[in-house]
């Protein structure tokens, strides 16, 4: 295939991406609070309000032991239709990890990697589009130096 079809393939596809990848929220503009929170509790009442979340239908899966505190794999999944997703910890000085926006009718399946400092609990909150959360919690233990031991 030569250079300019290539290109003109490429623009062609970068055209039919969906809108709704391009209207996501900038939740650190809008919701400022939740990226200054220090607690769990008080970066989720930054995002959220007070909500109390129903401790179900979120599946997260995370190392116990993480060797690498700079680099701990993380996976998402839901079957929740959602509007939104956010990750908090509490082992770093801040709380607030990210923030998705859920396009409708889109599957909850994210994988990611985040860094904590020490050992900690990480939190998933799932804003469902019938206006009810729920959340699920999850304790990792990180290994100061590496060893796992």
């Amino acid at each position: 295939m030569d250079r300019r079809k290539f290109l003109g393939l490429g623009l062609a596809a970068a055209a039919l991406v969906p809108a709704t990848t391009l209207n996501a929220i900038d939740f650190r503009d809008t919701k400022p609070d939740t990226w200054k929170a220090v607690s769990t509790a008080d970066a989720i009442k930054g995002l959220y309000g007070d909500i109390t979340p129903l401790e179900e239908g979120v599946n997260v899966k995370a190392p116990k032991l993480a060797e690498n505190g700079g680099a701990i794999p993380v996976k998402i999944k839901s079957d929740i239709q959602a509007k939104s997703v956010a990750l908090f910890q509490d082992a770093n000085p801040r709380s607030a990890v990210a923030v998705f926006t859920v396009s409708e009718g889109q599957p909850i399946d994210y994988t990611l990697k985040i860094k904590m400092r020490k050992t900690g609990k990480i939190t998933v909150i799932v804003e469902g589009t019938n206006g009810k959360f729920y959340s699920k919690v999850l304790p990792i233990e990180v290994s100061i130096g590496g060893c796992g031991g």
